[in-house]
């Protein structure tokens, strides 16, 4: 069985530091027999939800740009990798504007796909940003991938980066735990099906007590 994924460049820059980590957790995946495309958005110009409701009435989103390719790559795959560099210890804000609007308004159930993401900076933030990025997957059912570190590499560029060994060893062994995983889910689907999903209850006390 042939299983993909689906990774998101969310650096302005197509070969640097978050570039180089993917490249790394990229090699590894396709060593796995896990097939992939990478799609750079860091550099796009993508405007953030309107919450104008348009994808709860239509396909897709009122905005027709980059998301609509995306969406349609991350329905057919069974990963997503989000990679970014980190801005004031938070992910590029363009790519939290994308993610916000692919997240939202597609209508798929991303249920069991697996999820990971890749953080570069020069110092800090990376833990902050790593927490951001997880959040889209652990609120969509989307198992989160592990490495033994956190998903990070550091430099102030991509020659940098091939100097921490651990950060691209860190990737080596998340690309082996997302191809593992996603056999795993596959194997399991395949038998038993899915894991059903509870959607009857919304809190939101309307009424105010």
């Amino acid at each position: 069985m042939a299983y993909k994924v689906l990774i998101l460049n969310g650096s302005p820059r197509v070969n640097g530091c978050t570039a180089r980590a993917l490249e790394e957790l990229i090699r590894t995946l396709n060593e796995e027999g896990v097939e992939t495309e990478l799609m750079q958005v860091g550099k796009e110009n993508v405007r953030g939800c309107i919450a104008c409701g348009y994808c709860h009435t239509h396909e897709g989103c009122v905005f027709h740009d980059k998301v609509d390719e995306a969406a349609k790559l991350f329905e057919e795959a069974d990963g997503l990798v989000i990679g970014s560099p980190v801005y004031y210890g938070s992910p590029n804000g363009t790519l939290l504007s994308f993610l916000d609007r692919l997240f939202y308004s597609s209508g798929f159930s991303k249920h069991m796909k697996v999820g990971a993401a890749v953080v570069s900076c020069r110092r800090g933030g990376n833990t902050a940003s790593f927490d951001v990025l997880n959040k889209y997957f652990t609120i969509s059912g989307m198992p989160v991938v592990s490495s033994t570190y956190w998903n990070q590499v550091h430099g102030f560029s991509a020659a940098d980066v091939e100097k921490d060994l651990e950060g691209l060893q860190t990737m080596r062994n998340l690309g082996r735990n997302m191809a593992f995983l996603i056999k795993a889910i596959g194997a399991a689907k395949e038998k038993e099906g899915l894991p059903r999903v509870e959607q009857g209850s919304f809190t939101s006390f309307p009424d105010g007590k």
